[in-house]
């Protein structure tokens, strides 16, 4: 139905967009123009026309229905047409700093050229528009917002999959790194027993077999990192889940990313070896690569 606005809600959007617009209406060109970045929280930001100025409750109502995070500046700007003055009458007050405002500037610059009658009608908040007019500008320029914030949206939309797309290719290579350590352990403990045995062979001239395995329990304890595979995995595939479940998913995907930052200093914590030390660090670049394009995500 035209006027309506639709939103797919498992789709995942970026916080950063742009959109602008212009369109006639009964008082002049509207211009208007929404520009979005990522914040923690909505905030708005509105720069509108004097004779816009009282839809701005209305228009931030608009907004805040459609969009969930992101600092959001909306500009609006509506261009008189020498035209509309027949239907409308001259703000007096507006006319008077005009006249003051102009006679001020040419005493600083005497040889600039006087404002002309398109000029004066064309400044914003010259021109009074009736009752009547009012309501169907206020019609029109509700509209138009609609229109504009579906652009934002659907520029957002189409950023969030970009984003998407790098972060499940992370995830792919973080499951790739974590992949290499389990092989890894047995060596490790397999190598550890025979610098061990060689240990006391060299020190004692014999081989004390239950020395030997009490020592390589207690390695195996401390290198043990199952746990911690166990937990990237299932952190991963949280991610995995969350970005196909779609939504608002930036907080959430936000404190994965601390679990996932966690779980990559303990295994290095416990590394023993140049191998394991190298995925942990590969992992925790991975991870505050994602971190930071989550950051822009709704």
């Amino acid at each position: 139905m035209e006027g309506q606005f639709y939103r797919d809600i498992s789709m995942i959007t970026s916080m950063t967009g742009f959109a602008a617009l212009e369109r006639e209406t009964v008082a002049g060109i509207l211009l208007l123009d929404l520009r979005a970045v990522n914040s923690r929280y909505l905030e708005m930001h509105m720069r509108l026309d004097e004779s816009l100025r009282s839809m701005e409750p209305v228009l931030r109502e608009t907004i805040a229905a459609k969009l969930g995070r992101g600092k959001v500046e909306c500009r609006a700007i509506l261009m008189a047409q020498p035209g509309a003055a027949a239907s409308g009458e001259m703000h007096e007050g507006m006319l008077e700093r005009l006249a003051q405002w102009s006679a001020s500037a040419r005493e600083y610059f005497p040889e600039s050229r006087p404002l002309s009658v398109a000029d004066i009608l064309r400044w914003p908040g010259v021109l009074i528009v009736d009752q009547v007019s009012s309501e169907t500008l206020s019609a029109q320029v509700l509209e138009a917002l609609q229109q504009c914030l579906q652009d934002l949206v659907a520029s957002r939309a189409r950023e969030g999959d970009k984003l998407k797309a790098l972060i499940l290719e992370h995830v792919a290579l973080m499951e790739i790194e974590v992949a290499k350590v389990r092989p890894l352990l047995p060596e490790l403990m397999h190598a550890h027993q025979c610098k061990l045995t060689q240990r006391l062979h060299e020190a004692m001239q014999a081989v004390d077999d239950d020395r030997v395995l009490q020592e390589v329990a207690l390695f195996a304890q401390k290198i043990d990192v199952d746990e911690e595979l166990g937990r990237l995995t299932t952190h991963m595939q949280e991610v995995r889940r969350v970005l196909d479940a779609g939504g608002a998913v930036g907080k959430r995907l936000d404190f994965l990313m601390q679990e996932l930052n966690r779980e990559a200093n303990t295994l290095g914590s416990k590394s023993v070896s140049v191998e394991t030390s190298q995925v942990a660090m590969e992992l925790k670049v991975l991870i505050e690569q994602m971190r930071e394009q989550i950051q822009n995500l709704e």
